[in-house]
């Protein structure tokens, strides 16, 4: 059974920084895609990034101030967030994707205070 937790989120004050964790289980986690998505109230669920084995993809709306990094042997995936603002108020949720699999996680909020 799939399973992808994610955890990191929390309050902090805009120009501050975190770093999301996804911790996937009963995935072959090497050979999948993993993203990070997130969703703000009263909006639909956007991309924030994407790694495989190649080249990390990110949105334009974080580009430059986040990074995706994957962990195989631990089967973790981060998100690490540097100058955040109040836009970037959302619940960030872990994807995994591919070959038949599209598998998330339940959320983990993060909110930026002005």
């Amino acid at each position: 059974q799939v399973q992808l937790v994610e955890s990191g989120g929390g309050l902090v004050q805009a120009g501050e920084s975190l770093r999301l964790s996804c911790a996937a289980s009963g995935v072959d986690f090497s050979i999948r895609f993993m993203g990070w998505y997130r969703q703000a109230p009263g909006k639909p669920r956007e991309l924030v990034a994407t790694i495989s084995g190649g080249t990390p993809i990110y949105a334009d709306s974080v580009k430059g101030r986040c990074t995706i990094s994957r962990d195989n042997g631990k089967n973790v995936v981060y998100l690490e967030m540097n100058g955040l603002n109040p836009e970037d108020t959302a619940v960030y949720y872990c994807n995994a994707f591919g070959n038949g699999l599209n598998s998330w996680g339940q959320g983990t909020q993060v909110t930026v205070s002005s």
